[in-house]
Protein backbone atom coordinates (compact mmCIF):
# COMPACT_ATOMS: atom_id res chain seq x y z
CA UNK A 1 0.00 0.00 0.00
CA UNK A 2 2.92 2.18 0.56
CA UNK A 3 3.13 2.67 -3.55
CA UNK A 4 -0.28 3.75 -3.33
CA UNK A 5 0.04 6.29 -0.77
CA UNK A 6 3.53 7.72 -1.76
CA UNK A 7 2.23 8.07 -5.63
CA UNK A 8 -1.05 9.53 -4.68
CA UNK A 9 -0.17 11.86 -1.92
CA UNK A 10 3.22 13.26 -2.66
CA UNK A 11 1.90 15.76 -5.48
CA UNK A 12 -0.81 16.96 -2.72
CA UNK A 13 1.76 17.69 -0.19
CA UNK A 14 3.91 19.74 -2.78
CA UNK A 15 0.91 21.60 -3.94
CA UNK A 16 -0.05 22.37 -0.50
CA UNK A 17 3.68 23.83 0.00
CA UNK A 18 3.23 25.79 -3.53
CA UNK A 19 -0.05 27.49 -2.27
CA UNK A 20 1.82 28.59 1.20
CA UNK A 21 5.33 29.88 0.09
CA UNK A 22 5.02 30.25 -3.68
CA UNK A 23 8.51 29.82 -4.87
CA UNK A 24 9.79 26.89 -6.69
CA UNK A 25 7.22 24.82 -5.34
CA UNK A 26 4.72 25.47 -8.17
CA UNK A 27 6.92 23.82 -10.43
CA UNK A 28 8.05 20.84 -8.22
CA UNK A 29 4.54 19.93 -8.00
CA UNK A 30 3.97 19.95 -11.43
CA UNK A 31 6.75 17.76 -12.14
CA UNK A 32 5.66 15.54 -9.35
CA UNK A 33 2.19 14.18 -11.55
CA UNK A 34 4.05 14.88 -15.02
CA UNK A 35 7.60 13.98 -15.68
CA UNK A 36 8.10 12.06 -12.38
CA UNK A 37 5.61 10.19 -13.26
CA UNK A 38 6.93 9.39 -16.42
CA UNK A 39 10.02 8.61 -15.58
CA UNK A 40 9.32 5.88 -12.80
CA UNK A 41 6.80 4.35 -14.74
CA UNK A 42 9.74 3.25 -17.02
CA UNK A 43 11.77 1.18 -13.80
CA UNK A 44 10.70 -1.98 -13.88
CA UNK A 45 8.50 -2.83 -10.52
CA UNK A 46 4.81 -5.15 -10.17
CA UNK A 47 2.31 -4.02 -8.04
CA UNK A 48 1.08 -7.18 -6.11
CA UNK A 49 -2.35 -7.36 -4.02
CA UNK A 50 -1.55 -5.53 -0.81
CA UNK A 51 -4.04 -7.56 0.68
CA UNK A 52 -6.24 -4.54 1.90
CA UNK A 53 -9.00 -2.97 0.50
CA UNK A 54 -7.14 0.65 0.75
CA UNK A 55 -10.16 1.88 2.19
CA UNK A 56 -8.30 4.07 4.60
CA UNK A 57 -6.31 5.46 1.71
CA UNK A 58 -9.35 6.05 -0.29
CA UNK A 59 -10.92 8.42 3.04
CA UNK A 60 -7.70 10.02 2.94
CA UNK A 61 -7.66 11.22 -0.58
CA UNK A 62 -11.60 11.90 0.08
CA UNK A 63 -10.20 14.61 2.80
CA UNK A 64 -7.30 15.76 1.06
CA UNK A 65 -9.50 17.07 -2.08
CA UNK A 66 -11.57 18.84 0.35
CA UNK A 67 -8.52 20.41 1.47
CA UNK A 68 -7.12 21.40 -1.14
CA UNK A 69 -10.03 22.60 -3.40
CA UNK A 70 -10.71 25.71 -1.08
CA UNK A 71 -7.06 26.42 -0.43
CA UNK A 72 -6.44 26.22 -4.60
CA UNK A 73 -9.48 28.70 -4.90
CA UNK A 74 -8.29 31.04 -2.28
CA UNK A 75 -4.25 30.81 -3.34
CA UNK A 76 -5.89 30.84 -7.70
CA UNK A 77 -8.33 33.83 -6.63
CA UNK A 78 -7.66 35.83 -3.41
CA UNK A 79 -4.30 35.21 -2.37
CA UNK A 80 -1.23 37.89 -3.37
CA UNK A 81 1.63 34.73 -2.88
CA UNK A 82 2.08 33.23 -6.11
CA UNK A 83 3.32 35.11 -9.25
CA UNK A 84 1.63 35.16 -12.54
CA UNK A 85 3.53 32.34 -13.85
CA UNK A 86 2.87 31.16 -10.69
CA UNK A 87 -0.98 30.86 -10.50
CA UNK A 88 -0.62 29.14 -14.28
CA UNK A 89 1.52 26.33 -13.22
CA UNK A 90 -0.18 25.60 -9.55
CA UNK A 91 -3.46 25.32 -11.89
CA UNK A 92 -2.58 23.19 -14.17
CA UNK A 93 -0.75 20.59 -11.43
CA UNK A 94 -3.97 21.05 -9.26
CA UNK A 95 -6.00 20.43 -12.46
CA UNK A 96 -4.00 17.00 -12.85
CA UNK A 97 -4.20 16.14 -9.31
CA UNK A 98 -8.56 16.52 -9.65
CA UNK A 99 -8.30 14.74 -12.58
CA UNK A 100 -6.26 12.20 -12.42
CA UNK A 101 -6.44 11.26 -8.17
CA UNK A 102 -9.41 12.90 -6.83
CA UNK A 103 -11.62 11.59 -9.88
CA UNK A 104 -9.76 7.77 -9.25
CA UNK A 105 -10.56 8.19 -5.75
CA UNK A 106 -14.15 9.24 -6.07
CA UNK A 107 -14.46 6.50 -8.56
CA UNK A 108 -13.31 3.73 -6.14
CA UNK A 109 -15.55 5.00 -3.41
CA UNK A 110 -19.07 5.21 -5.12
CA UNK A 111 -18.60 1.47 -6.17
CA UNK A 112 -18.33 0.41 -2.36
CA UNK A 113 -20.66 -1.24 -1.15
CA UNK A 114 -21.32 0.71 2.25
CA UNK A 115 -23.51 3.85 1.69
CA UNK A 116 -21.54 6.96 3.27
CA UNK A 117 -18.17 6.37 1.07
CA UNK A 118 -20.54 5.52 -1.48
CA UNK A 119 -22.04 9.32 -0.85
CA UNK A 120 -18.22 10.54 -0.24
CA UNK A 121 -17.92 9.36 -3.45
CA UNK A 122 -20.59 11.48 -4.96
CA UNK A 123 -19.89 14.68 -2.79
CA UNK A 124 -16.05 15.10 -4.53
CA UNK A 125 -18.08 14.49 -7.80
CA UNK A 126 -20.42 16.79 -7.03
CA UNK A 127 -17.54 19.70 -5.64
CA UNK A 128 -16.18 19.19 -9.52
CA UNK A 129 -19.13 19.93 -11.18
CA UNK A 130 -20.08 16.75 -12.23
CA UNK A 131 -22.26 14.32 -9.75
CA UNK A 132 -24.15 13.23 -12.24
CA UNK A 133 -21.19 11.26 -13.70
CA UNK A 134 -22.16 8.51 -10.48
CA UNK A 135 -25.26 7.66 -11.98
CA UNK A 136 -24.19 7.91 -15.40
CA UNK A 137 -21.36 5.24 -14.43
CA UNK A 138 -22.93 3.18 -12.16
CA UNK A 139 -26.36 2.52 -13.95
CA UNK A 140 -25.28 3.15 -17.59
CA UNK A 141 -21.29 2.97 -18.29
CA UNK A 142 -21.46 -0.77 -16.63
CA UNK A 143 -24.72 -2.08 -17.78
CA UNK A 144 -23.77 -0.71 -21.77
CA UNK A 145 -20.05 -0.62 -21.97
CA UNK A 146 -18.32 -1.54 -25.04
CA UNK A 147 -21.91 -0.64 -26.94
CA UNK A 148 -23.17 2.00 -28.85
CA UNK A 149 -25.81 2.42 -25.72
CA UNK A 150 -23.26 4.07 -23.58
CA UNK A 151 -21.94 7.39 -24.54
CA UNK A 152 -18.92 7.15 -22.97
CA UNK A 153 -17.32 3.73 -25.07
CA UNK A 154 -15.89 5.44 -28.33
CA UNK A 155 -16.46 3.76 -31.46
CA UNK A 156 -13.62 3.33 -33.71
CA UNK A 157 -12.86 6.62 -35.66
CA UNK A 158 -14.59 8.96 -33.68
CA UNK A 159 -11.90 11.83 -32.71
CA UNK A 160 -11.96 12.73 -29.26
CA UNK A 161 -13.53 16.52 -29.16
CA UNK A 162 -16.04 15.16 -31.00
CA UNK A 163 -16.17 12.14 -28.18
CA UNK A 164 -16.23 14.79 -26.06
CA UNK A 165 -19.12 16.76 -26.99
CA UNK A 166 -21.39 14.26 -27.54
CA UNK A 167 -20.38 12.53 -23.97
CA UNK A 168 -20.37 14.93 -21.70
CA UNK A 169 -24.15 15.70 -22.92
CA UNK A 170 -25.16 12.23 -23.30
CA UNK A 171 -24.40 10.83 -19.98
CA UNK A 172 -26.10 13.75 -18.28
CA UNK A 173 -29.36 12.66 -19.94
CA UNK A 174 -28.60 8.99 -19.96
CA UNK A 175 -28.10 9.22 -15.97
CA UNK A 176 -31.13 11.16 -15.71
CA UNK A 177 -33.14 8.72 -17.32
CA UNK A 178 -31.91 5.59 -15.95
CA UNK A 179 -32.34 6.68 -12.33
CA UNK A 180 -35.74 8.18 -13.33
CA UNK A 181 -36.91 5.10 -14.72
CA UNK A 182 -35.30 2.90 -11.51
CA UNK A 183 -37.29 5.04 -9.32
CA UNK A 184 -40.37 4.14 -11.80
CA UNK A 185 -39.94 0.70 -11.50
CA UNK A 186 -40.33 0.73 -7.07
CA UNK A 187 -43.61 -0.95 -5.48
CA UNK A 188 -43.53 1.83 -3.43
CA UNK A 189 -42.84 5.48 -4.31
CA UNK A 190 -39.46 7.30 -3.08
CA UNK A 191 -39.68 9.54 -0.38
CA UNK A 192 -36.37 10.74 -1.17
CA UNK A 193 -35.73 13.91 -3.83
CA UNK A 194 -33.91 12.21 -7.12
CA UNK A 195 -30.57 11.82 -7.06
CA UNK A 196 -29.69 14.37 -9.21
CA UNK A 197 -31.22 16.96 -6.58
CA UNK A 198 -28.49 16.08 -4.72
CA UNK A 199 -25.57 16.27 -7.45
CA UNK A 200 -27.09 19.25 -8.82
CA UNK A 201 -27.25 21.09 -4.96
CA UNK A 202 -23.81 19.64 -4.34
CA UNK A 203 -22.29 21.88 -7.04
CA UNK A 204 -24.54 24.85 -6.05
CA UNK A 205 -23.25 24.35 -2.43
CA UNK A 206 -19.42 24.11 -4.29
CA UNK A 207 -19.74 27.36 -6.29
CA UNK A 208 -21.48 29.21 -3.33
CA UNK A 209 -18.13 28.01 -0.97
CA UNK A 210 -15.80 29.41 -4.19
CA UNK A 211 -17.75 32.72 -4.39
CA UNK A 212 -17.16 33.23 -0.36
CA UNK A 213 -13.62 32.08 -0.60
CA UNK A 214 -12.21 34.33 -3.64
CA UNK A 215 -15.59 36.47 -5.09
CA UNK A 216 -16.17 35.99 -8.66
CA UNK A 217 -12.25 35.51 -9.25
CA UNK A 218 -13.06 32.44 -7.02
CA UNK A 219 -15.90 31.29 -9.17
CA UNK A 220 -14.04 31.49 -12.18
CA UNK A 221 -11.50 29.31 -11.21
CA UNK A 222 -13.68 26.48 -10.20
CA UNK A 223 -15.25 26.47 -12.52
CA UNK A 224 -11.82 26.07 -15.22
CA UNK A 225 -10.52 23.40 -12.35
CA UNK A 226 -14.01 21.53 -12.58
CA UNK A 227 -13.64 22.10 -16.74
CA UNK A 228 -10.13 20.72 -16.36
CA UNK A 229 -11.04 17.50 -14.71
CA UNK A 230 -13.82 16.57 -16.33
CA UNK A 231 -12.54 16.57 -19.58
CA UNK A 232 -9.41 14.25 -17.84
CA UNK A 233 -12.38 12.21 -16.77
CA UNK A 234 -13.84 11.88 -20.21
CA UNK A 235 -10.00 11.01 -21.89
CA UNK A 236 -9.77 8.78 -19.31
CA UNK A 237 -13.41 6.93 -20.98
CA UNK A 238 -12.45 7.63 -24.00
CA UNK A 239 -8.87 5.62 -24.18
CA UNK A 240 -10.35 3.01 -21.96
CA UNK A 241 -13.08 2.01 -24.43
CA UNK A 242 -11.76 3.16 -27.62
CA UNK A 243 -13.01 1.07 -30.70
CA UNK A 244 -13.77 -2.06 -28.58
CA UNK A 245 -17.18 -3.35 -29.19
CA UNK A 246 -18.96 -6.39 -27.07
CA UNK A 247 -20.46 -8.98 -30.22
CA UNK A 248 -24.38 -9.00 -30.54
CA UNK A 249 -25.95 -12.53 -29.71
CA UNK A 250 -28.84 -14.19 -31.79
CA UNK A 251 -31.41 -12.42 -29.29
CA UNK A 252 -29.86 -9.00 -29.87
CA UNK A 253 -28.18 -8.67 -26.42
CA UNK A 254 -24.59 -7.57 -25.82
CA UNK A 255 -22.39 -10.53 -25.03
CA UNK A 256 -21.35 -10.52 -21.23
CA UNK A 257 -18.39 -7.80 -20.93
CA UNK A 258 -15.15 -9.61 -20.94
CA UNK A 259 -11.19 -8.87 -20.31
CA UNK A 260 -11.28 -7.48 -24.18
CA UNK A 261 -13.72 -4.97 -24.05
CA UNK A 262 -11.28 -2.06 -21.96
CA UNK A 263 -8.20 -0.96 -22.73
CA UNK A 264 -5.09 -1.50 -20.10
CA UNK A 265 -2.21 0.55 -18.90
CA UNK A 266 0.87 -1.72 -17.38
CA UNK A 267 2.57 1.64 -15.82
CA UNK A 268 3.00 0.70 -12.98
CA UNK A 269 3.76 3.92 -10.97
CA UNK A 270 0.98 5.96 -12.36
CA UNK A 271 -1.33 2.87 -12.13
CA UNK A 272 -0.60 3.74 -8.22
CA UNK A 273 -1.21 7.27 -8.51
CA UNK A 274 -4.89 6.49 -10.14
CA UNK A 275 -5.30 3.68 -7.98
CA UNK A 276 -5.14 0.96 -10.45
CA UNK A 277 -7.73 2.64 -12.52
CA UNK A 278 -5.76 1.50 -15.78
CA UNK A 279 -6.48 -1.84 -14.76
CA UNK A 280 -9.94 -1.43 -16.28
CA UNK A 281 -10.74 -4.86 -17.70
CA UNK A 282 -10.65 -6.14 -14.40
CA UNK A 283 -12.76 -3.93 -12.56
CA UNK A 284 -15.75 -4.14 -15.36
CA UNK A 285 -16.04 -7.88 -14.81
CA UNK A 286 -15.66 -7.45 -10.95
CA UNK A 287 -16.63 -3.82 -10.16
CA UNK A 288 -17.05 -4.47 -6.87
CA UNK A 289 -13.24 -5.78 -6.46
CA UNK A 290 -10.88 -2.91 -4.07
CA UNK A 291 -8.05 -1.29 -6.45
CA UNK A 292 -5.28 -3.08 -4.40
CA UNK A 293 -6.57 -6.58 -5.80
CA UNK A 294 -7.05 -5.87 -9.50
CA UNK A 295 -5.21 -7.81 -11.87
CA UNK A 296 -3.74 -7.04 -15.42
CA UNK A 297 -3.41 -10.36 -17.62
CA UNK A 298 -1.31 -8.97 -21.08
CA UNK A 299 -2.39 -12.71 -22.76
CA UNK A 300 -6.15 -11.72 -22.39
CA UNK A 301 -6.58 -8.46 -22.12
CA UNK A 302 -6.10 -5.32 -24.40
CA UNK A 303 -2.91 -3.22 -23.79
CA UNK A 304 -1.84 0.16 -24.13
CA UNK A 305 1.51 0.64 -25.74
CA UNK A 306 1.93 3.59 -23.51
CA UNK A 307 0.52 4.60 -19.53
CA UNK A 308 -2.68 6.12 -19.61
CA UNK A 309 -1.50 9.62 -19.00
CA UNK A 310 0.73 9.53 -21.72
CA UNK A 311 -2.35 7.93 -24.09
CA UNK A 312 -4.40 10.59 -23.13
CA UNK A 313 -2.26 13.51 -24.06
CA UNK A 314 -1.74 11.31 -27.75
CA UNK A 315 -5.61 10.98 -27.67
CA UNK A 316 -5.83 14.90 -28.19
CA UNK A 317 -4.55 15.10 -31.64
CA UNK A 318 -6.94 12.69 -33.31
CA UNK A 319 -4.70 11.67 -36.58
CA UNK A 320 -1.64 10.75 -34.19
CA UNK A 321 -4.03 8.48 -32.19
CA UNK A 322 -5.79 7.17 -34.88
CA UNK A 323 -2.29 5.72 -36.49
CA UNK A 324 -1.67 4.41 -33.37
CA UNK A 325 -4.84 2.92 -31.55
CA UNK A 326 -7.10 1.60 -35.19
CA UNK A 327 -4.96 -0.92 -36.02
CA UNK A 328 -4.64 -2.10 -32.79
CA UNK A 329 -8.07 -2.24 -32.41
CA UNK A 330 -8.81 -4.09 -35.61
CA UNK A 331 -6.70 -6.55 -33.94
CA UNK A 332 -8.88 -7.24 -30.59
CA UNK A 333 -11.72 -7.15 -32.68
CA UNK A 334 -10.87 -9.65 -35.36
Amino acid sequence: MIWYALASLTPAVLLTLAFVFGGPWPLLALVSITALVFVVDRIPHGLPDAGTTGRGLNLTLAAVHFGLLPLGIWALGADDTLTTAGKVVVFIGLGLYFGQISNSNAHELIHTASRWPRRLGAAVYSSLLYGHHVSAHLRVHHVHAATDADPNSAPLGEGFYSYAARAWRGEFLAGLRADTQQRARRAEPSHLPHPYVYYLTGSAATLAAAGLIAGWEGILVLLALAFYAQMQLLLSDYVQHYGLRRDVRPDGRPEPIGARHSWNAPAWYSSAMMLNAPRHSDHHMHPARAFPSLRIEPATMPILPRSLPVMAVLALVPPVWRRVMDRRVARWQS
